[in-house]
């Protein structure tokens, strides 16, 4: 989202926002005579609302079921999206206090815009207004272009963003990158949605576990345990996503099931908790099979995670673990070659792997 501040030395009001390389800022406007309570309240309430209009970009009706079902989730959602339009009527005509109390909104979107325009009117400059009404479209369209798949200019933002989402476009996009380079390069944190990029990282994996598979005659989805052996590397997510590919999942699914896991904890929810419970007892099991000790059993669990990715940034954190199988099916693959070059095979036959599969990527 996009983080607004006052610049006290310049008595302005500015836009922060993230770029993948370092943040970004612009000045919005150059405030009249205000006191600091109402130019620090500005930018609260710019933020607030930035913060839940990028919400329906990060949480959208589609990942959440039929919109068209009333008071669900994804009607909710699609309700919120909507609310865009009111954006600029609620900054232009607040609702404000009166004998009876004041009416607020059950719309985050809406109430935002209402604070927001409350504070304007407190200012009452009619310049000021306009500016900010400025600054909420640009900020809109930027969240339009994103759900468009166009990451440019503010757009920009959602690469450090998670989405249970996926855009083709994107998904194109990264496996262009991915087949100049299998390993990965830079591009894919900073010029693409991270989940778009996941999804042609984990059809790249799959092309990269065959690869080595075969040469190390091992099967796909033990590629990644074999590798770790070689170095230490994340193996847990590849192999998950591995064998979710290999039992005839898509990469899509496989990428938008485990990106919308995470954000769920992230929210305080445990998603599948019958599948939490499988997996300690998973850990207990195999705790009993190996006759460990109570201090390695109590580590296991402790090492336990309700979220396989990281909440705060599950779909980087999904990306970085593929890239790093990749990598590892490389590593093994070269520990198994007899051949010159083998970082140069390697890549062949991954780029051939993924011909083979191309039908597949989305």
């Amino acid at each position: 989202m996009t983080r607004y501040a006052f610049d006290t030395d310049r008595n302005a009001l500015i836009a922060t926002w993230a770029s993948g390389r370092g943040d970004l800022a612009e000045t919005v406007a150059l405030l009249p005579p205000v006191n600091t309570e109402h130019a620090t309240d500005l930018a609260s309430h710019l933020t607030t609302l930035s913060r839940f209009q990028w919400r329906t970009y990060t949480h959208p009706a589609s990942a959440a079921g039929d919109p068209d079902i009333p008071h669900s989730e994804a009607y909710r959602r699609a309700e919120e999206r909507r609310n865009f339009k009111e954006v600029e009527p609620g900054i232009r005509t607040p609702n404000l206090p009166t004998e009876h109390g004041l009416v607020v909104s059950y719309s985050g979107v809406v109430e935002s815009a209402h604070r927001l325009g409350r504070t304007l009117h407190a200012i009452d400059d009619p310049g000021l207004r306009t500016a900010i009404i400025e600054e909420i479209r640009r900020e809109q369209a930027a969240i339009e272009s994103a759900e468009l798949g166009d990451l440019t200019g503010r757009a920009r933002q959602a690469v450090e963003l998670s989405r249970p989402d996926v855009s083709p476009a994107q998904v194109q996009a990264a496996d262009d990158l991915l087949r100049q380079d299998p390993l990965g390069s830079i591009e894919l944190f900073t010029e693409l949605d991270p989940a778009s990029a996941a999804v042609a990282a984990a059809h790249w994996l799959y092309a990269a576990a065959e690869a080595a598979g075969e040469l190390a005659e091992l099967a796909t989805v033990d590629v990644i345990a074999e590798a770790d052996d070689i170095e230490a590397l994340p193996v847990e997510i590849p192999t998950l996503v591995l064998e979710r590919l290999t039992a005839g999942e898509t990469p899509t699914d496989v990428v938008t099931d485990l990106i919308a896991e995470a954000m769920a904890v992230s929210e305080g929810h445990v998603p599948n908790p019958w599948g939490v419970v499988a997996r300690v007892a998973d850990i207990e099991e195999q705790a009993r099979k190996h006759n460990v000790d109570g201090a390695t059993r109590a580590a296991l669990l402790a090492e336990f995670r309700i979220s396989r990715l990281d909440p705060t940034r599950p779909a980087l954190d999904l990306l970085e673990d593929l890239l790093d199988g990749i990598r590892g099916c490389l590593l093994l693959y070269v520990e198994h070659s007899a051949e010159d070059a083998p970082e140069t095979n390697f890549i062949e036959d991954v780029r051939a792997e993924a011909d083979d599969n191309r039908d597949r990527l989305l």
